[in-house]
């Protein structure tokens, strides 16, 4: 029955009208290209000495450089991520309190399939890796069994299998 119960809210005054009271802010994209690992010197007691990566960081680096996610890094997701290899060498020399806030740091790049999910990526080239036709390159089922009939042994009773 219409006019039953309180007046609506003023628009000025409702709690929800879904739409962000924020407005966003569209950046200009700048791909930027992968940094070396750096050399530099650190303090070990009163002497400075040459920093030497371990050779597993190395490895993760170059990781990162080859991903498909780097394609879309720019300078600072690079320089957040130099930051993240000086973790991850803590880590490989022994410093286990490293681990999780390089868990964390990565997670941010999408490095596991769980990653990935969260941050809603997904590998195109499973897409089109087919060229688009929808196929392996394999003959289909209906190419490889396409000729193949059943085999009629002769008339049988309902129910029973010919012989």
């Amino acid at each position: 029955m219409a006019g039953m119960g309180p007046a609506p809210k003023p628009d000025g005054r409702k709690a929800r009208r879904n739409k962000d009271t924020v407005p966003q802010t569209v950046l200009r994209w700048e791909r930027a290209e992968a940094p070396e690992l750096p050399d530099f010197r650190i303090e070990k007691g009163e002497e400075l000495v040459e920093f030497h990566w371990p050779e597993r960081t190395r490895e993760w680096w170059q990781m990162w450089i080859d991903s498909p996610q780097s394609e879309h890094f720019g300078s600072s997701d690079w320089q957040y991520l130099l930051d993240t290899a000086l973790i991850h060498a803590r880590l490989w020399r022994g410093d286990l309190s490293a681990a999780a806030e390089l868990r964390l740091r990565v997670a941010a790049f999408g490095a596991t399939p769980a990653d990935r999910a969260r941050l809603r990526m997904v590998f195109a080239e499973a897409d089109g890796a087919d060229g688009g036709s929808g196929r392996s390159g394999e003959p289909s089922a209906r190419e490889r069994y396409g000729n193949l009939r059943p085999i009629t042994g002769g008339k049988s009773e309902p129910g029973k299998r010919a012989q």
